[in-house]
């Protein structure tokens, strides 16, 4: 077995590889003068299962780009199985035709990936389980779920007054099942959104007087659909509102609406390398999903059961 990876997410890359007790193999992707990226194996990989490690977060076409263009090198080094390790799917909101004359990215994104020599693909909780039917070769979904519920017990279990809510209807059976491991209440934002990028809050579903909630979704863009239903909550009687996110994408004004809205923290996972500005933010906190791609990798490679690290 072999770990490889692009440049999107360096730091989760060592941190697998350090969980799994063997090194990243050595690979050089840089970019020409005019930005075409290019791609060299430095290691024998010929006959391996190799994994390539590679969020596609911004900027998504360029690293989108590098995990095409390592997997070809893969392919013509003659590696026996490659399979793509993407702990981020970029385009994934991108799933259905939204009106006429539209794309289905995902879809798009998936035949790339697939004609690339891709011969398998490992993901963590895509925007929608369907995605996985876009690909014509097995694809493992991960859930951070797991990993995300033990945080909470350790940070907010105390008492009986926690409440886990949806930040819209879309994500109800998301919040569900984080409910039902945590023994807690559930909640509903009820949104309408005039336009795209704008959310508009208009009904909670649940009592949530006295409760502290907890919002959780699988991804954070601008932070308006957050900050909004986080005031939407306080405005009902919540004592406090907190955020758990598996993908903090963050973009344009989203620490700063965090850091000045109600939130109390927003917590996120690492499958996206995250700017400095993120890092510093006293409101923002990671939780590391190394530890549960590892192991997916690992079961991959020995042929074992991925579903039953979510028994």
């Amino acid at each position: 077995m072999k770990l490889l990876s692009g440049n999107s997410n360096r730091t989760l890359s060592q941190a697998i590889a350090a969980h799994l007790d063997m090194p990243l193999t050595k690979a050089d992707v840089k970019r020409f003068a005019d930005n075409e990226v290019f791609a060299v194996i430095e290691e024998n990989v010929r006959g391996e299962d190799v994994f390539v490690i590679q969020s596609t977060s911004y900027p998504a076409n360029d690293n989108l780009m590098e995990l095409l263009i390592i997997t070809d090198a893969l392919v013509r080094a003659s590696a026996k199985r490659i399979t793509a390790v993407m702990p981020y799917f970029g385009y994934a909101r991108q799933d259905r035709k939204t009106g006429g004359r539209t794309p289905i990215s995902a879809k798009l994104v998936a035949n790339l990936i697939t004609r690339a020599g891709a011969d398998r693909v490992l993901t963590m909780d895509l925007h929608a389980g369907q995605i996985q039917g876009f690909f014509d070769i097995p694809t493992d979904n991960l859930l951070a779920t797991p990993v995300l519920a033990q945080d909470i017990k350790e940070h907010y279990r105390k008492g009986d007054d926690l409440m886990i809510v949806s930040p819209d209807v879309g994500g109800v059976v998301r919040a569900r099942s984080l409910a039902k491991r945590l023994d807690a209440d559930l909640a509903i934002v009820d949104k309408r959104r005039p336009k795209a990028g704008e959310s508009e809050v208009m009904n909670i579903i649940g009592d949530v007087e006295g409760r502290r909630c907890i919002l959780f979704d699988d991804i954070v863009d601008s932070g308006g659909t957050l900050v909004n239903a986080a005031q939407a909550l306080i405005d009902k009687g919540a004592t406090e509102v907190s955020a758990y996110i598996s993908h903090g994408v963050l973009s344009g004004p989203a620490v700063q609406r965090v850091s000045d809205g109600p939130l109390k923290e927003l917590v996120i996972t690492d499958s996206i390398e995250q700017p400095h500005e993120v890092l510093t933010c006293a409101k923002i906190r990671r939780v590391s999903v190394a530890p549960l791609i590892g192991e997916a990798i690992r079961r991959i490679a020995n042929e074992e059961s991925v579903s039953k690290l979510f028994d």
